[in-house]
This record gives structure tokens, sequence and C-alpha cells, in this order.
């Protein structure tokens, strides 16, 4: 196994990336390959693999073991739960989640690829672009995956035709433009065989582009939060107990985007609260400047009520406040999510009480066209939400800030997780609709 000195990996780039598919479709034989054949597998790794390929009677080690790791999953064939990996080239750095295929654990892969800046879909050669493609490109474009990989695998069982690999890009890329996904790379594999995963393929003289790796090793990495909007949802209020710093009043958390300097004028929102930063601590000791994804503790000029939930940001750059908040959701638990269901919606470190007001509509993946008015979500639907909180929360638009810009729904009985939204995302403007009553005494 080759070795990588600490020189090299300092000096490069990390892209986080996730697969999805169809069951069957090769996913963890593509993320096996793609370590076996990288160099990335422990000699104890490959043995284990073996041992277990050898007991179900395989003659070859299955390489979709590496990551599929829970019994449950290896005993039924597919993937459950995300599997994260971790490793590197020379060239690169890799954080890759391997999620489900089956329909049912689409919600998993809305996870896997939230913080992901490419995606690689596989598609199998003999099905072409399926229901369930269509599902996992729609999540990415919801989730502004920058980059997308159609990665057509099994063309050894298509006889390595261009005709077919050409046909099935051709519909791909016409449904991701569709989306308003960015930029989609069409490669034709074979995961088992190893075509086009590191190495190029001798069965495929036709394709002249980049394998799996080397598109990953060199598509330009954008995920540079420190140039958006500043924002710093508060965790902790910091007062040690201490005869060194008896004022000591700090307020903790990680920089979420952006970044703050010392003397730089802030707003505590939602209170509106202005005041300036005298100080930033880092690891312990001050800094002048901070950014994401650090985790800080600001100091401040004025002694202000601040507490958990609370997010400071630039004063020049402060988001409206507000308790009416339109989004694209996806929905994520077995209940369904319905006009007047109460809720929790926890957005950064603040939660807080909130009505579904309406859904104005849910997304049609056949077509793309939006169904009015569907009255609920069910599992793994996507659709439109209209919420009203209880207080004033300072929303940023998804497109703007990933993390500012998202939030969660949550079961107050039980704490599950109901769904998952992007504010202001919308693949179509939806008809203006009138907000549903409600008349239980939850009307914020």
């Amino acid at each position: 196994m080759s070795t990588i000195t600490t020189e090299e990996l300092s000096a490069t780039t990390l892209l986080r990336f996730a697969t999805a598919g169809s069951v069957d479709d090769g996913k963890s034989t593509l993320v096996g390959r793609l370590l076996h054949d990288s160099k990335s597998v422990l000699t104890d790794q490959l043995e284990a693999v073996e041992r277990a390929s050898a007991s179900r009677g395989q003659e070859a080690p299955d390489l979709a073991l590496l990551t599929d790791g829970l019994r449950a999953e290896r005993e039924q064939g597919i993937t459950i739960d995300v599997a994260y990996r971790y490793f590197a080239t020379p060239r690169r750095r890799f954080i890759l989640a391997d999620t489900p295929g089956h329909v049912q654990y689409t919600r998993n892969m809305v996870t896997g690829a939230s913080t992901a800046e490419l995606t690689v879909i596989l598609v199998d050669a003999r099905n072409g672009v399926v229901e369930q493609t269509r599902r996992h490109a729609a999540i990415a474009a919801l989730l502004r995956v920058p980059h997308a990989v159609l990665a057509v695998n099994k063309m050894d069982l298509v006889g390595y035709d261009e005709t077919v690999f050409a046909a099935i890009a051709e519909e791909f890329t016409a449904y991701a433009t569709e989306l308003g996904v960015p930029e989609v790379t069409a490669i034709p594999i074979s995961a088992l065989v190893g075509d086009n995963v590191v190495d190029p393929s001798a069965n495929m003289d036709w394709y002249g582009g980049p394998t799996v790796l080397e598109h990953l090793e060199t598509v330009p990495v954008a995920h540079d939060l420190s140039h958006c909007h500043a924002r710093l949802p508060v965790q902790y209020v910091i007062r040690p107990q201490s005869a060194d710093h008896p004022d000591y009043r700090g307020y903790a958390g990680q920089i979420a985007a952006g970044s703050f300097h010392v003397g730089e004028e802030v707003t505590v929102l939602p209170s509106g609260r202005t005041s300036k930063i005298t100080g930033i601590d880092l690891l312990g000791e001050p800094v002048e400047v901070a950014w994401t994804t650090q985790s800080v503790t600001l100091l401040l000029e004025d002694d202000i009520d601040i507490s958990r939930g609370d997010l400071i940001v630039p004063t020049k750059d402060a988001p409206a406040t507000t308790q009416d908040i339109e989004a694209t959701v996806c929905h994520v638990a077995d209940a369904p999510l319905t006009v007047g269901h109460r809720v929790l919606l926890k957005h950064g470190t603040r939660t807080v009480k909130a009505i579904v007001k309406d859904i104005p509509s849910r997304l049609t993946l056949a077509d793309l066209s939006l169904h009015p008015h569907p009255g609920q979500l069910v599992a793994n639907d996507i659709g439109r939400v209209k919420i009203r909180t209880a207080e004033p929360l300072p929303v940023d638009s998804y497109a703007d800030s990933r993390r500012t810009g998202s939030f969660i729904l949550i079961d107050p009985n039980d704490g599950t997780t109901l769904t998952a939204g992007m504010v202001g995302e919308s693949f179509a403007a939806p008809e203006p609709v009138k907000d549903a009553s409600d008349d239980d005494g939850w009307d914020f």
C-alpha cells in the first residue's frame, strides 16, 4: 500500500462526495473498487473481506463488503445506513458517503448528500434511468450539490455498447438540466471488473473522458464558506468562575459561514441588539480573525442577554427575522406530515414551536410537475410547505447558505425527525394559495 507524507496530505484539498442509485446498481461495489484500486484499503481489511466472501461461496473478494458493514446489510445484500469512508491520494483527500438505494431509505441519502460538493449517481446500464434515479437527482438538486457524476455501471453486461451509454447519458443530463443541476459528467464503468473506476478501460476505446477517480481528483472544489455571509449560532455561554477572569463572558459556537474579526460591529438575533467584538478566543488563545468552520468564543463590548440558540452576525449583513417560512422539504418520517401538524422546528442551535400552515404542492418525479394541495407528505415525498413559528427566526435563503438556510421539523411527542427543509428552494413557483386556518390555539 502506498503511503502519503504529512506534507503531501496538508497540501491537498478536501472533497466531500456521496454515492446514490437504485438497489443493485453497484454503489457499494464501486466504492469498494475505488478504495481497493487506489490502494486505500489496509491489508487486514482486505483479508477480512476475502474471508467473508469465501464463507459465502464467492471465488473473488466481494468489494461491496468494504462498505456494507451492518449485519443486516450483508445478509440482505443492500445498503441500509449511510457508510462514511475517509481516504486520500497524493492529489486530494476524500470523505465519501455511500447512501442507500432502496426507496424506503431515501431519507438517508438526504443525510449523506447534505454536506457533499459532488454526488455520484449510479445507473445500471441494463435498466437505464428509473424513478429512484430521478429521486436521487432531485434531492441532489434540492441540496444544491454543485457537481454530479452519472456513472453508467455494468457496461460489461451490455457488451460495452457505446449507444447504450449515450442514450442513458442523454436522458439523465436532460432531466438533471431541468432540475437545475449545474454540471453533469457521464462516465461508463464496470465497478465489478474495474473499468474506468481508477484505471482507464481497455474495453471502451470509444470513451476518451476521465475515470471516476481522475474526475474526483480534478473537479473544482468550491466549498469555501469563508466568503459567505458570516454566521455564528451560539451553542454555549462561557462564564468561568476564575479569579483571573472575574468578568469573562464569552459566546461559543462553530462558525457556520463567513469570518469574524476583532473590532467588527455585530448584531445578535432575534433580539436585534448590537455590539462590537472585543476579542476572539480559538483553542484558548486570542486571535484577530476566525472563519468557518472554526469553533470559537466571541467576546463583546456590551453586556447583552445572549443564550443558546441566538445568532451572531455582522450588523452590515444581518438577515431579516420572520415567523413565516416557505420552503421545499423532503419528508423522512414514516408518519405523514399534514396541514395543521404541530411540530418543533430546529434551525441552527435554536428550536421553536411551529405549525404546518399549508402544503401547496408535491413534486411528481416522473415529469417534474407539481401536484397541488396534496394535503399531506408521506415518507420520501418532496414538496412545498408553509410554516408559522411561535418565535421569529433569522433564516437565510438556502441558495445563499446551506447551513443557515436549512432546518428540520421534529415530532414534539417523541423527538422523531420528520422533515428536512430548504428555505426558499423551489423547482417551480406554485400558484399562490391561501394559508389553511387553524383554530386549536396554536395560531401564532
